[in-house]
């Protein structure tokens, strides 16, 4: 599935945004309690549009499937907000595709390292971030009866992007 998929970079006032902010609020909602739709409230929409931050959704048939954002944290980290995979549509990948997407674009900006937080009700989520080399910034045999946020981060490689040639 994932050859077929667009990656297209959109604003949250994209109508295509639509499942994204349902679901994830729907999510935090059923995990956390009423209190749970302020998580998509607490940024201003700007802090993920370019410069400085950026939404990226999967498509597939132009449909979206899944998506993800960064913000920037500081001057050298992204943060990663907003991960969701479509309920239709779990299991397959997509959330290891958004990731690296939005590794690329954090890096491509300018962006040295990754830092992100996932609640304690989201073990898929941590699952997800250990798999693909984050660093948790918690004891990972704490009593899982603590509610607290599980901080993670990922230093972004130091690799040489390409430059564009000279125009003559």
């Amino acid at each position: 599935m994932s050859a077929l998929l667009e990656v297209r970079r959109v604003t949250l006032a994209d109508p295509l945004t639509g499942p994204l902010v349902r679901e994830l609020t729907h999510e935090y909602v059923t995990r956390y309690g009423p209190g749970g739709h302020q998580e998509m409230s607490r940024f201003p929409d700007s802090e993920f549009e370019a410069p400085d931050g950026v939404l990226l959704l999967l498509l597939a048939d132009g449909e979206p499937v899944a998506g993800g954002a960064y913000r920037r944290y500081d001057e050298r980290t992204a943060e990663l907000k907003r991960m969701w995979t479509h309920s239709a549509h779990r299991r397959r990948g997509l959330a290891r595709r958004v990731l690296a997407e939005l590794e690329l674009a954090a890096e491509a900006a300018g962006y040295r390292r990754i830092f992100l937080t996932t609640g304690p009700r989201q073990p898929e989520a941590k699952g997800l971030y250990l798999a693909t080399g984050y660093t948790p910034l918690f004891d990972l045999d704490r009593d899982p009866t603590v509610f607290a946020p599980l901080p993670f981060e990922k230093h972004l490689p130091l690799r040489q992007l390409p430059r564009k040639a000279p125009t003559p």
